[in-house]
């Protein structure tokens, strides 16, 4: 615990390089996931083809990505961009899966409704569908949220910065208090930036509490 104040500005360092390792995985596998997942939904075949897929994708080990990808796309194996493009990998293969769960979430009523007055299937999706899912969706978000900054300290094994430098410094010194401030650090990371995640779908979805009061 000394380490960690005495040193709390690398550890500040190293938690900028493992939110963005972290964090922009999580982006971009949304913005793949998001549209992907609302076309199969209504397409039983297609969608457990997908679905098939992505589970595939989720069990390749990420220490295995992180050496691949490299020769893969030809990147240096020191380049952030493949912790990057490995855990967009595992956050799409993990959202492609929940986008269609959290919209058939949706009340089928509120979607006959929306037909009835004449939407499109893509407005229905956007102003209808998709802001409905969003609790159930936020619930899998947080999970990729928590995942990715948990596999992010792997990269630490083939040298890519982030928390988990602490804990291979740590071990490559024999010195148990680097490697717990490492733990303390990713372990309040995640929580921090699981509450944060929790708050803005609080923020996004004001009727899930209107229905609670209503209901007390």
């Amino acid at each position: 615990m000394r380490w960690l104040i005495d040193n709390f500005s690398v550890v500040v360092d190293l938690t900028k390089t493992h939110l963005y390792l972290a964090l922009m995985p999580l982006l971009l596998g949304l913005v793949i996931a998001v549209p992907v997942g609302t076309a199969i939904r209504g397409a039983s075949v297609l969608r457990k083809v997908t679905t098939t897929i992505a589970g595939i994708a989720f069990t390749i080990p990420s220490l295995a990505l992180f050496v691949t990808i490299p020769s893969a796309v030809g990147l240096q194996i020191l380049d952030p961009l493949n912790v990057v493009i490995a855990l967009t990998i595992y956050s799409t293969a993990l959202l492609v899966r929940a986008v269609p769960e959290a919209l058939d979430s949706v009340p089928a009523d509120v979607v006959d409704s929306a037909n009835a007055m004449g939407f499109t299937p893509l407005r229905r999706a956007l102003t209808v569908e998709l802001p409905l899912a969003l609790p159930v969706l936020a619930a899998s978000v947080r999970v990729v949220a928590v995942t990715n900054i948990s596999l992010v300290s792997v990269g630490s094994l083939i040298g890519i910065g982030g928390l988990g430098t602490l804990f291979t410094r740590g071990y490559q010194r024999d010195y148990s208090d680097q490697i717990l401030a490492g733990i303390i650090a990713i372990v309040v990371l995640a929580l921090v930036f699981d509450l944060a995640l929790f708050l803005l779908a609080r923020a996004l979805t004001p009727w899930t509490r209107q229905k609670k009061e209503a209901a007390a």
